[in-house]
């Protein structure tokens, strides 16, 4: 007699541990990154949304100080962390949360497809588009407004890439806890919000009363304003940077373990 569908389910059901956020394999991983890349690529308003948007934010604020153009030279810099920071995080969410509310993410996690597969091959994908959007809002900065820095611009794309791919992870994470695309955009206060307001681009950290000051001090994005500065400031790569560099880069590894660890399969 031959095995009923149900039967045929239990027998293959032992594949499902892949799913726990330990369990990563390269080939699902990269499989998913192309999944990603493939809807994107179908989706020109999003992509325009992750790739112009800053650089038309770059070339307003550069003719808003047209009259002062040391004013852009010392927060441009900053602003090329935060612009495409602030961009990944909307577009990540909401993207992931759309999966989930759609069942793709329950249909996907069905498969031997681990947590961690899911989390990073959306991570590859949207880096993806991270590296061009940081490529081009840097060298608009750098090569076409007149961005005046002392370092090389390479830095500065490097802390661009960092601080975009720790909005993919801080989007990635929060989904989870979001149960709509408007609750989505409305973690963007709770979590973009007071790192902008606390990391230095209004009011230097050391001026601000203790609390605020130790406050930032947790905040990644405080990290990367502070390695845009560097660059800004000094021709060689100094200590300091590196330090802001590693700090950036190690919150986003951490974010994307705790989104892999509260990946749900569907909104609730």
């Amino acid at each position: 007699m031959s095995p009923s569908p149900l039967t045929t389910v239990k027998t293959t059901t032992p594949a499902a541990p892949a799913t726990g956020p330990s369990a990563l394999n390269a080939s699902r991983t990269t499989a998913t990154a192309a999944r990603v890349l493939r809807q994107l690529r179908h989706d020109p308003r999003t992509i325009a949304l992750m790739v112009l948007i800053p650089c038309l934010m770059l070339i307003l604020l550069r003719y808003v100080f047209d009259a002062g153009p040391r004013t852009f030279d010392t927060i441009g810099a900053s602003l090329l962390g935060i612009f495409p920071l602030i961009t990944m995080f909307l577009v990540t969410s909401i993207a992931t949360l759309r999966e989930r509310t759609f069942g793709t993410l329950e249909r996907l996690l069905a498969l031997p497809l681990g947590k961690a597969d899911l989390i990073t091959g959306y991570a590859l994908a949207f880096g993806a588009l991270a590296i061009v959007q940081s490529a081009l809002a840097t060298g608009l900065a750098v090569w076409l407004l007149g961005l005046d820095v002392t370092g090389s611009p390479w830095l500065l794309l490097l802390v661009a890439l960092l601080d975009a791919l720790l909005g993919t992870a801080l989007g990635l994470f929060v989904s989870a806890f979001a149960a709509s695309e408007f609750q989505a955009v409305q973690f963007m206060p709770a979590v973009i919000f007071p790192q902008l307001l606390l990391c230095g681009l209004f009011t230097p950290r050391s001026d601000m009363h203790p609390v605020l000051e130790a406050v930032s001090d947790v905040l990644p994005m405080s990290y990367a304003v502070d390695g845009m500065n560097q660059v800004l400031r000094h021709a060689d790569m100094t200590a300091t940077f590196v330090r802001d560099g590693l700090i950036v880069a190690g919150c986003a590894l951490l974010v994307l373990g705790l989104g892999a660890a509260t990946l749900r399969r569907r909104t609730a």
